[in-house]
C-alpha cells in the first residue's frame, strides 16, 4: 500500500466533454485540492501538434504550452508532480518537448496502440534523454490478442519507460479479466524495475472496482478524476478512491475533492457539459466498441436503446 499513488486526469480526460475550456480558477482549484488531497501526479492536459489540431477548436490545455503551465503551478513548489499527455502521431516530440531542465514538468505520458508501439518507444526514448518520467498508455487492449499483448510488453520491458498502463479505452473489462491483465504486466515488466498503472472508463459502473483489482495485483498508479469527469462514461472516481485508500492506511485525503465537486463540478453539469454512466454507454462497453456511437446517441437526445442495442450487435 505504501507504493501506490494517485494520478490525476481530470484536466485531460475531463478536456474530452467540453474541448478544453476550462477557465483558469477551474484549473488552479483544481491544483491545489490535487496538492491538498496528496494526489502524486497531475496530468495538465495534452500536448497536441498544431499541426493535428486547430488552435481555435479546443482550449489551451489541449496544448499545454509551457508559459500556460506555468500561469497556474508557477515552478511547482510542492512535492506533486506534473505530467502531460502525448499521442502518437499527434505529437511532434522533437520540437514541442522541452528538455527538463527548461520544463516545470516532470513526467510525459505516451499513448499508443499495440501496432505503433515502435513509434511509442522511440518517443519514450527520446523524453528519458531529455531527462522526463515516461508512461506507456497502450489502447485499447480489448481488441489484441494475447500474442500481441505479450510482445508490446517484451518490448516495453526492454526499453526505458518507467510505468506501462493497463487501459480499458472501452470500457469493456470484468474485474477477472484486469486481475489476469495486470499480472501479465507485473509479471513483465516489474523484474525490469519498471512500474504498472491503470486507467479504467466507467461503461458498466466498473472503474473504481476494475482499479482496486489492479492493486491487488501488481499495479501501483492510479488513474482518476474528480466526480469520474471523462468522455462518455467516464473513469474511476477520484473520490471514491480516495476514500477507499483512506481506510487502506494511504496518506490521502477526500475532502478537498468532494469540496471541489461542490465548487466546480455541480456548475459543469448545470453547464450543460454531460458525462458519466448512461445506457448507451453500457452497451458500448459490453460490446467492445468505441464510444463514438454511444456519444452521439447521447448528443441527440435519443432513447431508442434497444435499436442501438441491435445495431451494435450487427457490427
Amino acid at each position: 500500500m505504501n507504493k501506490l499513488r494517485i494520478l490525476d486526469c481530470t484536466l485531460r480526460d475531463g478536456g474530452l466533454t467540453n474541448n478544453f475550456f476550462f477557465d483558469d480558477s477551474f484549473v488552479r482549484d483544481l491544483y491545489r485540492t490535487n496538492v491538498e488531497a496528496g494526489v502524486a501526479y497531475m496530468e495538465m492536459g495534452y500536448r497536441a501538434s498544431r499541426d493535428v489540431f486547430k488552435e481555435s477548436d479546443f482550449g489551451k490545455w489541449k496544448f499545454c504550452d509551457e508559459e500556460v503551465i506555468r500561469e497556474i503551478v508557477g515552478d511547482n513548489p510542492t512535492q506533486m508532480k506534473l505530467s502531460v499527455m502525448a499521442d502518437v502521431g499527434r505529437t511532434n516530440f522533437e520540437r514541442d518537448i522541452l528538455p527538463k531542465k527548461d520544463s516545470v514538468l516532470d513526467m510525459i505520458r505516451i499513448a499508443t496502440y499495440s501496432h505503433t508501439i515502435d513509434e511509442a518507444i522511440d518517443a519514450v526514448e527520446h523524453c528519458h534523454n531529455l531527462g522526463y518520467e515516461t508512461t506507456v498508455n497502450i489502447m485499447a487492449i480489448s481488441n489484441d490478442a494475447q500474442q500481441t499483448i505479450a510482445s508490446v510488453l517484451e518490448k516495453l520491458a526492454a526499453s526505458s519507460v518507467d510505468v506501462v498502463y493497463l487501459v480499458d479505452s472501452f470500457g469493456a473489462f470484468y474485474p477477472h479479466q484486469v486481475a489476469a491483465l495486470s499480472r501479465q504486466y507485473a509479471e513483465a515488466v516489474l523484474p525490469e524495475g519498471k512500474q504498472v498503472g491503470i486507467h479504467a472508463h466507467n461503461n458498466q459502473q466498473l472503474a473504481f472496482a476494475n482499479t482496486i483489482e489492479g492493486m491487488r495485483n501488481g499495479v501501483s498508479l492510479l488513474d482518476v478524476t474528480i466526480n469520474g469527469l471523462g468522455r462518455g462514461a467516464g473513469n474511476c472516481s477520484a473520490e471514491l478512491l480516495a476514500g477507499y485508500l483512506m481506510g487502506q492506511g494511504v496518506p490521502c485525503k477526500q475532502e478537498p475533492l468532494i469540496r471541489f465537486i461542490e465548487k466546480h463540478m455541480l456548475a459543469l453539469k448545470e453547464e450543460g457539459v454531460v458525462w458519466g454512466y448512461d445506457i448507451p454507454y453500457l452497451l458500448t462497453g459490453q460490446g467492445n466498441h468505441h464510444p463514438s456511437k454511444a456519444i452521439e446517441f447521447i448528443k441527440d437526445c435519443r432513447t431508442q436503446y434497444t435499436d442501438l442495442l441491435r445495431e451494435l450487435a450487427v457490427q
